[in-house]
């Protein structure tokens, strides 16, 4: 129950209430928590060749792959996609033929020459059309034109083959690779810790045991360069923690 001393001060709030309404004024307002802001996360999925063609020796992309080819040395391209995003604003319909049909049957992309010659060589996949796949699956979500898309991927793939990473891979060729060796590296590479914003991606061999086939990298959203945008990016737990890196260098 309103005492009688309370009164006098609810009427006096009303009446203030009252006049802010009437000048068209805002009452004052009540102190609430800040929302949480939540970053945009993004992800670089890389193919490490030699141990993709170990564990799948009969997938289209291996058909031709040899010990002597750019790919075998280096990491290739797969994907850059924003986390729980995908085809964004791709027709239904379209949707669809990307999902289950060939790829080389889905529309070509537009690339400047420079950037589509770069692409031939860091995904082999290209020529079977994943580079349309990947557009409209992932690059949709993150990029304003395929162009602006591979060429900001290819980039951050150039920083990744020209650090410490690529060199561990082909050092360990044919032996085993655990993922502390990986994150070490990516330590060295980039900064202390940018090695917990990465994944091994592996696949069981014919003999059961798991095959290195790639890496997945965190990054924060936006420009800038590899280093700056690991370390944006959140830790992640690896499922895989050691695998083969595939099949020996020659010679």
């Amino acid at each position: 129950m309103m005492t009688n001393a309370a009164l006098p001060f609810k009427a006096a709030f009303c009446f203030l209430m009252l006049c802010l309404a009437y000048l068209g004024l805002s009452p004052p307002a009540v102190a609430q928590s800040a929302p949480t802001k939540v970053m945009a996360r993004e992800v670089l999925s890389v193919s490490w060749q030699p141990g993709y063609c170990a564990a799948r020796p009969k997938s289209r992309g291996c058909a031709d792959f040899a010990m002597t080819s750019p790919a075998a040395k280096q990491f290739s391209l797969l994907s850059r996609f924003q986390a729980r995003k995908s085809y964004c604003g791709i027709d239904a319909a379209l949707q669809q033929k990307a999902r289950k049909g060939k790829w080389t049957d889905l529309p070509e992309i537009v690339l400047a020459s420079a950037t589509k010659d770069r692409l031939l060589v860091a995904m082999p996949a290209a020529k079977l059309g994943l580079d349309r796949q990947q557009w409209l699956r992932s690059g949709s979500c993150v990029a304003a034109s395929a162009e602006v898309y591979y060429s900001r991927s290819l980039d951050l793939l150039d920083q990744l083959n020209a650090s410490p990473v690529r060199t561990l891979f082909t050092e360990r060729a044919g032996a085993t690779i655990t993922l502390a060796e990986v994150r070490a590296a990516f330590d060295k590479a980039f900064g202390p810790d940018s090695g917990e914003r990465v994944r091994l991606s592996c696949r069981k061999g014919a003999d059961g045991k798991p095959i290195v086939i790639g890496l997945t990298i965190g990054l924060a959203a936006g420009e800038g360069a590899l280093e700056m945008l690991i370390d944006g990016a959140s830790p992640t737990k690896s499922r895989c923690t050691e695998g083969t890196t595939g099949v020996a260098q020659a010679g």
